[in-house]
C-alpha cells in the first residue's frame, strides 16, 4: 500500500480547457467577495456610520493594494532571475512577450499586505477618515477570504513543501525529482510505494501539501480566532489589526519550515548547515524570505501593539483628567446649554 497521495490528475489550473479562465484568478474572486460580505456585516454590527458608497470605495483601494503589492513584490523579490527589473512594463501585463495569456501568477502576501496598508492610508488620509477604524475591521474580516488563494496555489500545483515520508504526502507532478542512486531517495521511495526499475531513475517523491497547511492554519483556523475571540474584545483601535499581524506571522512562520523556499533564492539566512538542501528539513537554524518576512511581521506586529495600547491609556488618562477639572458649576452650565 502506498503511503503517500497522488495530485489528482483531472485537476487543472484552466477552468474551461484552451480558455484563459483559471481556478487561481476565481479564487482571488472568492476570496474578496467573502471579505466583503464579513467586512460589512461586521461594520453593521459596531454601528458604523459609513455608506454602502464609502464601504465599497475603501474596499476597492484595498483590493488595489493587494494585487499591485502582491504581484510587485512576487516579481521583484520572490523571482529568482532578474526578468522584471529587465522588463518592469511585464509586471502588471498579462501576457507574456509572444502575446499568450499567463495571468498574474507570482503573488506575495506580505507584498499585498503591504499594499493594502498604504493604499487605505492613502484613501484615509484623503477623506479624512480614521484608518485603524477600518483597519481592525477589514483584520477580522480578511482571513477566511486567504484560504481560497493557497486553495488556488495547490490547484496550480504550485508552491509545494518539502520532500516527506508522511502518509499524506503528495506527488506534485512538476516538483524537482531526484536520482534514484541516492540511497534517501531509494529509501523514501520504498517507504511511499514507488517503484524504482534502475538506479539511472528520476523519482518524484511526495512533498507536504504545505499550500493545504497554509490555507487550513493562515485562513480558516487564523479566521476563527479573529472573529470569535478577538473581535470580542472590547480593547483599544488597532487592537484587531496588531492581533492579525502578530497571528498570520506566527503561522506563517512555522509553516515555511514544511514549505521548500522559492526556486532561486533558498535559505537566506544559514545559521545551521549552509549547505543543507531546501527539498527536505535539516535544520531549524536556516531561515527563508518568507520567515524573515514572517518575523518583522510578528515583530512589528508585537511593537505596534505595545505603542497602541500605551496611547489609549494616556488618550483614557488625559481625557479623566479633563473630565475631573470640570467644576459642578460648569457643569451645569454646559447642560443648560445643550
Amino acid at each position: 500500500m502506498a503511503a503517500m497521495l497522488d495530485f489528482p490528475a483531472w485537476l487543472k489550473p484552466e477552468i474551461i480547457p484552451g480558455l484563459p479562465f483559471r481556478w487561481y484568478g476565481l479564487m482571488y474572486v472568492l476570496a474578496f467577495g467573502i471579505a466583503w460580505l464579513l467586512f460589512r456585516s461586521e461594520s453593521k454590527r459596531l454601528g458604523k456610520g459609513w455608506s454602502e458608497e464609502q464601504a465599497a470605495n475603501f474596499f476597492i483601494w484595498a483590493i488595489v493594494g493587494v494585487l499591485v503589492g502582491g504581484r510587485l513584490a512576487g516579481t521583484l523579490i520572490y523571482e529568482p532571475t532578474d526578468y522584471y527589473w529587465r522588463r518592469p512594463w511585464f509586471i502588471l501585463w498579462p501576457f507574456d512577450e509572444t502575446g499568450r495569456f499567463v495571468g498574474y501568477q507570482g503573488m506575495s502576501f506580505h507584498g499585498g499586505l503591504a499594499g493594502v496598508i498604504v493604499a487605505t492610508l492613502i484613501w484615509c488620509k484623503a477623506k479624512g477618515e480614521r484608518w485603524l477604524a477600518w483597519a481592525d475591521i477589514i483584520a477580522v474580516s480578511a482571513p477566511l477570504g486567504y484560504t481560497f488563494g493557497r486553495l488556488g496555489n495547490f490547484i496550480n500545483g504550485e508552491l509545494w513543501g518539502k520532500v516527506t515520508g508522511a502518509p499524506w504526502g503528495i506527488v506534485f507532478p512538476y516538483a524537482e525529482k531526484f536520482s534514484a542512486k541516492e540511497a534517501w531517495v531509494q529509501e523514501l521511495a520504498a517507504k511511499a510505494g514507488i517503484a524504482v526499475n534502475s538506479m539511472n531513475d528520476v523519482v518524484n517523491l511526495p512533498r507536504h501539501p504545505s499550500q493545504l497547511y497554509e490555507a487550513l492554519f493562515e485562513g480558516l483556523v487564523l479566521w476563527l480566532f479573529m472573529w470569535l475571540v478577538v473581535r470580542k474584545r472590547k480593547a483599544f483601535e488597532g487592537f484587531a489589526a496588531g492581533c492579525y499581524v502578530v497571528g498570520y506571522g506566527l503561522i506563517r512562520f512555522v509553516i515555511e519550515y514544511f514549505r521548500e523556499p522559492d526556486s532561486g533564492l533558498g535559505y537566506i539566512i544559514k545559521l545551521g548547515d549552509p549547505n543543507a538542501p531546501t527539498y527536505t528539513f535539516t535544520t531549524p537554524l536556516n531561515f527563508s524570505m518568507g520567515q524573515i518576512l514572517s518575523f518583522l511581521m510578528v515583530a512589528g506586529g508585537v511593537a505596534f501593539i505595545a505603542i497602541r495600547r500605551k496611547r489609549s491609556e494616556k488618550d483614557e488618562e488625559a481625557a479623566r483628567r479633563a473630565s475631573a477639572k470640570v467644576s459642578p458649576r460648569k457643569l451645569r452650565k454646559r447642560i443648560r446649554q445643550g
